[in-house]
């Protein structure tokens, strides 16, 4: 109901003329049912209200309006009086006057809320007199009335007053009269919104029963373009209820029309929604028809479109994110966490590696593992499985090696585990499905047959190749006529990307013996070393480019080297071919090639990573390298760790930007993208960056800080205890007002204690604690006795009990004997909250911290007899060591107990006399 009252801000200022400026600044302690207490009209007080609420004086009526739930209170008990109140509110809502309508309509959602609770026929009654109030209003001449109306629809669907039934019947047939093409602009514009927002509190039938065709055609209106803008910016909301056949049967086609509309206004409201509307499709829509309609609002020439685009980039790319692919989920408390994965059958025939080995070009498919930053370990891979950081193979390079007859005649029992796998849970990851196509079930006779005739045919192309290789290599350095036959001799084979990378490294060859028959002429020697720019190339280079780049990935023309060098390398290249040996791609190419994946479309990609060019910001936003960081850990779930190399760049370079407040969105996020990519690429790649965050500005750290915890948790135990000895740096901060930061990091102690041993805790943990203990702010002081009572806990429970003793006789000679009461109030709370968690034996604290506790219970501040009252009343009275006959302390206490009762401050009596069943009472503020 908060929100109605935002209609009437302004319109209270109107009221003057009618009486309401006699009241003044009291109006409010005013009763306003006073009007049917008993007077000189000797009228029952249905008759008063009667009188009152159609008097002519327009004020009269406004007060009644504002009056009816006390008025309903006041007749509630019998049903002939409160049936005849309800009578009197559906006369006085044809009012003339637009403001008592408008204080009548404010009034029923209230009025609503006070019938269901207390009146047991409540459908009935408000079906039969609130509910037809508030759908006439939806069409008052008066904007205030409907505004009104409107509002208080919409919270009687939020509370779920409304029947399924009322809504059917009553409020959507009057929307859709008002969205009718007829329909004057201002009362259909209003509609369309009004109806907008009932959708996300309807149910799926109820909209596609009545809305979605009427939406639908709203969608196209070609007259009016606030229409059309409404229906953009809530398109998200229609396709998520309705689902995903309605989306894409119905939906899709005016969603692509949208996309395109004339007005700027319109693409951005569509922009902002992708994400929505994506979530609402299949994976193949997805990607083939809502992926180019995105790339086309992020190129659209207005640069609203364009900023909304790029902001909406990174959610539309989590969309794409398969919990089989990643092996992560979210669970319900929004924390992300690996999918179990159970231990992958081994279905393959002995020889399936070494068929494998062969259908990838000789690279080994089993290699042990390492913990460099070149390797990733492959989330439900068997052991010792690694995947290399370089680019995810494309679609034509898995078609070339899962197409192979060859290695389906090796393995026709692994096609057969993939299907059963197939049809195992989604959520199980095996890096098998994600790397090949499932392989075709065929007959053994068929495969043999197929296998012979591809070895038949390979045998015959490898022959050619070695005689055309075996020839080049006899003729000594290779000139441009011999490398353009062994280029030929491998276009067939253009499906691998070794090929490819040899391919690249021959064209390089080429076209440096084609600059060297050239050397002789001096005159172009001269002109080369004036102008260094690049000749442009030849004709049969860029043919041969061409077809090189037939791939769906782009490789670019290598650059003119020396050809000396050049030449070397092709001719190195040439034996390695005739060795049949592999060839890496050259290092020229490895940027390029390790932004590629095949999880989302590569377009996107690209225009995600563009997000940090610094054209960017002048073009499309100042902020843009802000939305970047602030969507990189979706982008990173989406593709998985095994692509992490096509973001680390991006990453790296948002780090180190030189606004802060892209640092800032990092430092927030660094722990769940630790947790995407895993321990061994975030102590490779993050630790660093996190090292980075650690030195940054306070704005920076607090994000570092805030969730320290789950950081160190990640990583390994040597890794992890460097980091003891920057815990103090965090004691130090760029503005010491700043206490939140303390309060933070005594938070953050807490929590990260069981992280380490108790001999790490109490070298490095304790003295930070025992620092902030004595801060100047007491929220700070507060949270750290509790960090203080959690490393005593450890001592004890890790069965140091000599390390817990020196840190009691610590806290003794600092607290206990402290010359500031502050000190010696907080012991009495320490000792408390070591009691109520239990944190060591009973007969311990009788014996090291008891006598000294005791010992307070004269001291001169009055406050620090109040914490030792409530300590020992509360806490160590109600523990059965000290109830036990015989105990040894059991009589002091009762003596100690007894004198605080009697003592002159009241606090003091009080807590010593408050019985312990009546609960603990927070006393923070004392401290």
């Amino acid at each position: 109901m908060a929100g109605l009252s935002l209609y009437f801000e302004d319109g209270h200022d109107d009221l003057d003329d009618f009486g309401f400026d006699d009241y003044g600044s009291e109006c409010d302690g005013i009763r306003i049912t006073a009007f049917l207490d008993a007077g000189q009209d000797n009228l029952t007080p249905l008759g008063r209200l009667e009188k009152y609420a159609f008097s002519e004086n327009v004020f009269n009526r406004q007060i009644v309006a504002r009056g009816l739930l006390d008025v309903l209170r006041e007749f509630s008990d019998n049903e002939n009086d409160f049936v005849a109140v309800m009578e009197t509110v559906a006369r006085m809502s044809e009012d003339g006057e637009p403001t008592v309508r408008a204080e009548l309509m404010e009034q029923v959602p209230n009025i609503a809320m006070f019938l269901h609770e207390s009146r047991p026929n409540f459908p009935a009654a408000f079906s039969r007199y609130l509910v037809p109030i508030v759908v006439r209003y939806l069409t008052d001449p008066n904007n205030q009335v409907r505004k009104t109306s409107q509002a208080a629809l919409l919270v009687l669907l939020e509370q779920g007053l409304i029947s399924k039934n009322d809504m059917e019947s009553k409020v959507c047939p009057v929307l859709l009269d008002l969205t009718e093409p007829s329909s004057d602009d201002d009362y259909k514009i209003e509609a369309v919104a009004i109806m907008c927002k009932l959708v996300s509190v309807l149910s799926r039938d109820t909209v596609e029963h009545l809305l979605l065709l009427r939406f639908c055609e709203l969608c196209s209106d070609a007259r009016l373009f606030q229409v059309r803008k409404v229906c953009a910016a809530n398109f998200g909301e229609f396709c998520s209820i309705v689902g995903q056949d309605a989306t894409e049967k119905l939906l899709m086609a005016k969603f692509f029309d949208l996309c395109s509309d004339s007005l700027w206004g319109i693409r951005k409201a569509c922009a902002e929604c992708f994400m929505v509307v994506s979530n609402s499709t299949s994976p193949e829509v997805r990607r083939t028809k809502l992926s180019p309609l995105f790339i086309s609002l992020i190129s659209d020439q207005s640069r609203w479109v364009r900023q909304a685009a790029f902001q909406s980039l990174g959610r539309f790319i989590s969309t794409f994110a398969n919990p089989s692919i990643t092996g992560l989920h979210f669970r319900e408390d929004g924390t992300l966490r690996e999918i179990a994965k159970s231990p992958p059958e081994k279905c393959e025939p002995p020889n399936y590696r070494e068929s494998a080995r062969s259908c990838q070009g000789e690279r080994p498919a089993h290699r042990p593992p390492e913990t460099g930053r070149n390797s990733t370990p492959v989330p439900g891979s068997g052991p010792g499985l690694e995947v290399s950081r370089g680019p995810a193979p494309s679609a034509a390079e898995t078609k070339g090696c899962s197409g192979d007859e060859h290695c389906q005649g090796l393995c026709p029992s692994l096609g057969q585990g993939q299907q059963e796998a197939a049809q195992h849970s989604e959520d199980t990851y095996n890096s098998f499905h994600y790397w090949r196509p499932l392989l075709p079930d065929i007959s053994h006779d068929l495969e043999l047959l197929q296998t012979q005739e591809e070895e038949e045919e390979e045998e015959v192309k490898e022959d050619e190749e070695e005689n055309e290789i075996t020839r080049l290599d006899s003729q000594g350095p290779a000139t441009s006529s011999q490398i353009q036959k062994v280029l030929d001799c491998l276009q067939p084979h253009l499906d691998d990307p070794d090929v490819q990378a040899q391919v690249q490294v021959l064209s390089a060859a080429l076209k440096a013996a084609q600059l060297e028959s050239q050397s002789d002429e001096g005159e172009q020697e001269e002109a080369a070393a004036e102008s260094p720019a690049p000749d442009p190339q030849p004709a049969s280079d860029r043919n041969r480019t061409f077809r090189v780049t037939a791939d769906p990935r782009p490789v670019h023309p290598p650059p003119t080297g020396n050809a000396d060098e050049t030449r070397e390398e092709s001719s190195q290249l040439i034996e390695r071919l005739e060795e049949g040996k592999d060839f890496g791609p050259g290092q020229l190419y490895e940027e390029e090639k390790s932004k590629l994946q095949n999880v989302i479309p590569q377009q996107l990609l690209d225009q995600y990573l563009s997000m940090t060019d610094p054209a960017r910001a002048q073009t499309v936003d100042t902020e843009i390298t802000k939305h970047c960081a602030f969507s990189l850990p979706g982008v990173a779930l989406t593709l998985g760790r095994q692509n992490w190399h096509c973001l680390k760049d991006t990453y790296e370079t948002l780090a180190t930007d030189v606004q802060w407040k892209v640092r800032r969105t990092l430092a927030f996020s660094i722990h769940e993208l630790a947790v995407i990519l895993g321990d061994q690429l975030t102590a490779a790649d993050l630790v660093p960056i996190f090292n980075g965050f650690l030195k940054d500005l306070d704005e920076v750290r607090i994000g570092v800080l805030k969730h320290l915890y789950d950081f160190l948790k990640l990583l390994h135990t040597d890794k992890r205890r460097e980091y003891l000895y920057q815990l103090q740096e965090f004691m130090v901060t760029d503005n010491s007002r700043n206490w939140r930061f303390r309060y933070e990091l005594a938070e953050q102690l807490i929590l990260i204690i069981e992280l380490y041993s108790h001999y790490d805790v109490y070298d490095y943990l304790r003295q930070i604690a025992l620092t902030l203990c004595s801060d100047k702010v007491s929220e700070v002081r507060w949270i750290s006795y509790r960090l203080v009572v959690e490393i005593l806990q450890k001592m004890y429970s890790s069965g140091s009990q000599d390390l817990g003793l020196n840190f009691i006789n610590e806290l003794i000679v600092r607290f206990c004997h402290s010359p500031k009461w502050v000190g010696r109030q907080a012991f009495a709370f320490i000792c408390q909250a070591i009691v109520e968690e239990d944190c060591m034996p009973m007969d311990q604290f009788a014996q090291h911290l008891l006598p000294s506790l005791l010992s307070l219970s004269s001291d001169p501040v009055a406050n620090v007899r109040v914490l030792v009252a409530k300590a020992l009343r509360q806490s160590v009275l109600e523990k059965a060591y000290f109830k036990e006959p015989g105990s040894a302390f059991s009589d002091e206490l009762e003596e100690t107990v007894m004198t605080l009762q009697a003592d002159k401050d009241r606090d003091v009596r009080f807590f010593a006399s408050m019985d312990p069943a009546r609960g603990l009472m927070e006393t923070a503020a004392l401290i």
